[in-house]
């Protein structure tokens, strides 16, 4: 596995996505331990604790994975390519006239990342990089934790504002901060606004996270990816298609990016693949 010498976002939208990751998530961290929990829970009772380990793994996985995403380079010119001789298998090689070079199945070219990707599935931008046969797993558990991390939040806050503070928060004024979130801060710079604002962000961000899953998992299942005409010449069943993407140790993956799994697959030659399946069918 090779890690990318340049991977900071290029795209000026990859690099205000990356940077809202970076900046917000942190804030809302601390925001629930020092603000939200403290409502619900004795600062030294054992179940405050318990939900600061919590959150600790949670936002520990989240960003090792997003940054994963990042160093993990997963460029066709990491490799040595050896198209097959065979020409039936050949075919499914195809040129790509702006790296120069033969280009196997499955891989397309990234004009953001200026180069073909194994494999590719997307160009992410809260990463800035391409995802694709190397640090696809990356991309499943920083969602994931992202879509757990962002609900589990949304939920005591939830609460919090329009039950504990109904007081506060429960008005038409808050409508209108809620349409307008930037403009009321800016008229009125208050800790309630600024809360107010975390909140929102929170629930964006659980809802687009969600949909993203929703979004993913069928291709992950059907061992397909994004944009693919015809998924089923790479669908291996359930747990081979999980593996193309988790490793040959997906049970252990969830706990740590830097736990080790390698994949069945060098990402290259999907021609077998393909060979395998249509015997199958």
């Amino acid at each position: 596995m090779r890690l990318r010498r340049k991977f900071f976002p290029r795209a000026l939208r990859d690099i205000g996505c990356c940077l809202m990751m970076i900046i917000f998530v942190p804030i809302t961290f601390v925001f629930e331990l020092t603000v939200v929990l403290p409502e619900f829970h004795a600062t030294n009772g054992t179940i405050y604790w318990l939900t600061c380990l919590f959150g600790i793994f949670l936002l520990f996985n989240l960003k090792a994975n997003m940054l994963a995403c990042m160093l993990v380079d997963t460029s066709a010119r990491t490799v040595v390519l050896m198209p097959p001789t065979n020409e039936r298998q050949r075919h499914y090689w195809r040129y790509c006239s702006v790296c120069e070079m033969l280009a196997p199945p499955r891989s397309w070219h990234c004009n953001i990342c200026d180069t073909c990707i194994l494999k590719r599935d997307h160009h992410c931008g809260f990463t800035g990089s391409c995802i694709g046969h190397q640090n696809h797993r990356y991309f499943v558990f920083f969602v994931l934790y992202l879509a757990i991390g962002a609900t589990y939040a949304a939920i005591y806050n939830s609460i919090y504002f329009w039950w504990l503070h109904s007081e506060i928060y429960v008005n038409w004024f808050t409508a209108v901060k809620i349409v307008f979130p930037m403009f009321m801060l800016c008229l009125d710079v208050s800790w309630q606004n600024f809360y107010l604002l975390i909140y929102m962000l929170n629930i964006i961000t659980s809802a687009y996270s969600i949909v993203l899953i929703a979004y993913h998992a069928p291709f992950i299942i059907r061992g397909g990816k994004d944009c693919e005409r015809d998924a089923k010449r790479y669908d291996l069943g359930l747990r081979r298609n999980l593996e193309m993407v988790l490793g040959k140790r997906m049970h252990l993956t969830w706990i740590s990016p830097f736990i080790q799994s390698e994949l069945p697959h060098d990402g290259i030659h999907w021609e077998n693949v393909i060979d395998e399946t249509e015997k199958r069918r």
